[in-house]
């Protein structure tokens, strides 16, 4: 998988308690619009695809997170999820380059962002094809190592 780009407010929402990596719902969504990592700060600043066809708006949620060390005294934290993936069904989903993921949770601040993926060109998902973002290992990692 490409680089995930965590947006600048991201640690701001962490830090301030707005967003729990552990407790919280988080979704992807797709969008052909660029994310703008310095300004966007919540779901309404992106454009997403539209729905239909296999993909609903607000995207999908994401399962089995994680927010755990990546061993006992390591400092290095890693949030995960198992792979989002969209199936088309009745036509193609709509053209797309980036996925973004945001905190479904709070409503103050409402749908927080927390980072994005491009995928380096556009594409779509033809009908009855199924696309999986696949994560190797996880979304992020903090180091809190010295």
């Amino acid at each position: 998988m490409a680089t995930f780009t965590i947006y600048d407010e991201f640690l701001r929402y962490l830090a301030d308690g707005s967003i729990d990596l552990d407790t919280h719902s988080f979704k992807a969504m797709l969008t052909d619009t660029a994310p703008n990592q310095g300004t966007h700060t919540l779901k309404a600043d992106v454009t997403e695809i539209s729905a239909g066809v296999g993909y609903t708006a607000g995207g999908v949620t994401l399962t089995s997170v994680t927010w755990a060390e990546t061993g006992a005294g390591t400092g290095i934290w890693r949030w995960s999820s198992a792979n989002p993936s969209w199936t088309a069904s009745g036509g193609a989903i709509a053209t797309h380059r980036y996925l973004v993921v945001y905190d479904d949770t709070p409503t103050t601040p409402l749908k927080p962002l927390v980072g994005y993926v491009d995928r380096g060109s556009t594409a779509t998902i033809a009908d009855g094809n199924t696309r999986t973002w696949t994560l190797s290992t996880g979304w992020f990692e903090i180091d809190a190592t010295p």
